[in-house]
């Protein structure tokens, strides 16, 4: 199992990336800056159990709250509406 590399409160970017096949994270929050909520524990990586491998070693999954605002710039809600999107570890870094 990895350990987790973020904790509640951190901001994290999500990878802008666009890997082919069976991707968990959401298209619209790649590249987007948010803040860890709360660490979820460790579970098996669906990419690779999509692929019919074991998905081991265990990811951190984290759930990461985002300002609607900065997924959507055309937002026309309140500032203070937000986003939570459960991601794995591989997609998040530091910034």
């Amino acid at each position: 199992m990895a350990d987790p590399l973020f904790r509640p409160g951190e901001r994290v970017r999500v990878l802008k990336a666009y890997p082919l096949g069976h991707v968990r994270t959401p298209y619209y929050v790649r590249g987007c800056t948010g803040t860890v909520e709360r660490v979820l524990g460790p579970f098996p990586n669906p990419e690779e159990l999509a692929q019919m491998r074991d998905g081991l070693p265990a990811l951190p999954l984290y759930r990461v709250r985002f300002l609607q605002k900065d997924v959507w710039p055309d937002y026309a809600g309140s500032a203070n509406d937000v986003l939570e999107v459960e991601i794995f570890q591989h997609w998040l870094e530091k910034i």
